[in-house]
């Protein structure tokens, strides 16, 4: 077996450029309130490996070009469409009025496990995270079409936000063109 590491030239990286004329996949993010500047920058280049449409960040969640937003991107900022919103609920509801499902990732009664979530096929997805502490707010929730919830098995019954975020953009890109 041949484990040797693929070269840069391998890999055919996209330049920042390129990478915004290329096709995304029909998935945005959407941060109600990330207090975490570092899982914003995180989330942002989490977005930029997977070719996601745009990352919507509301509330109190930081903006670029926030230091440390940079620092974990890692140039992410510049390639991944952006915007900032005040109101997540408001902005849910337009989503969902242009024809996007919305989906938040959170615990609740009638969740969809991550393991049997299947993205849409014949419309855009917005998946929603929540605040670090507080999750997604509930007028969000009530706004939105469902909601996704990984399962866990330990004490703590939460992960990071960036780390859950990535889960679920893998589960909702591992099915799209």
């Amino acid at each position: 077996m041949d484990h040797r590491k693929k070269s840069m030239e391998e890999l055919a990286r996209l330049s920042p450029e390129a990478f915004r004329e290329a096709k995304k996949k029909p998935v945005s993010i959407l941060l109600d309130d990330i207090r975490s500047a570092n899982n914003v920058g995180s989330i942002f280049r989490t977005a930029d490996g997977f070719a996601l449409e745009h990352v919507y960040l509301c509330g109190i969640t930081a903006t670029p070009p926030h230091r440390d937003i940079l620092k974990t991107a890692l140039g992410a900022t510049e390639s991944v469409s952006w915007s900032h919103h005040e109101d997540a609920e408001l902005l849910v509801k337009e989503l969902r009025g242009a024809g996007a499902q919305v989906q938040c990732l959170e615990q609740t009664e009638q969740s969809t496990l991550l393991r049997d979530f299947v993205a849409p096929a014949a419309q855009p997805l917005v998946i929603v995270v929540g605040n670090e502490v507080n999750g997604v707010s509930q007028s969000v929730i009530d706004a939105s079409d469902g909601t996704i919830e990984i399962e866990q098995f330990g004490t703590k019954h939460s992960l990071n936000v960036a780390v859950a975020t990535g889960m679920v953009i893998w589960r909702a890109c591992s099915g799209t063109n």
